[in-house]
């Protein structure tokens, strides 16, 4: 299968589904391109694609937006759901991105010393995004989690560009067929 192909086989899945109106979004809001990735912090194929996909959307020109959901996958990351705290922590601090960023660069120091180290960096207060102060935002984490199961979801990343899924490794070219198929300007 081709890298950026997205199935065909089902009708997209509506904007209001994939994208709550509190969504982290990287890039222009009303992008006529909206590519949705239902991510876990901890997983290295998400690590991987994090470039990929900001990159796209800075070269986009104002076309492409990216929303990040959460989707750790707890039995194998034992970090992925403090790390997903953690992140809603920094996004009420306003740093969702920077926390995201620094998060997949050290995914070998996701433990709760990692994770305030991590935002203290960003002059954060460490303390805020680990422990019981990070259990407040567990709403919008378990929200990300039973929407991605219902949409199918079953292992990161999962993209879906404008409502339909994209298969394949998340690659520069992959990306660009994808979005030329969801917006053919």
């Amino acid at each position: 299968m081709l890298d950026g192909v997205t199935e065909q086989t089902a009708a997209p899945i509506p904007a209001e589904q994939l994208v709550p109106a509190d969504a982290h979004v990287l890039g222009n809001p009303d992008a006529p391109v909206t590519v949705v990735e239902f991510g876990d912090l901890e997983c290295p194929y998400c690590a991987a694609a994090a470039p990929v996909l900001r990159r796209t959307v800075e070269e986009s020109g104002g076309r492409v937006r990216l929303v990040f959901r959460h989707f750790p996958l707890f039995e194998i990351h034992p970090h992925a759901l403090s790390a997903a705290l953690a992140v809603e922590a920094a996004a009420a601090q306003g740093r969702f991105w920077e926390m995201q960023a620094a998060l997949f660069e050290h995914q070998d120091h996701l433990g709760e010393a990692g994770l305030a180290e991590r935002a203290e960096e960003l002059g954060l207060d460490g303390a805020s995004v680990v422990g019981d102060a990070a259990q407040q935002y567990a709403a919008p984490v378990q929200r990300d989690y039973a929407d991605a199961l219902a949409a199918g979801v079953e292992g990161t990343p999962t993209l879906f560009v404008n409502g339909l899924r994209y298969v394949g490794r998340v690659t520069p070219e992959g990306l660009r067929a994808a979005i030329e198929a969801a917006d053919p300007r």
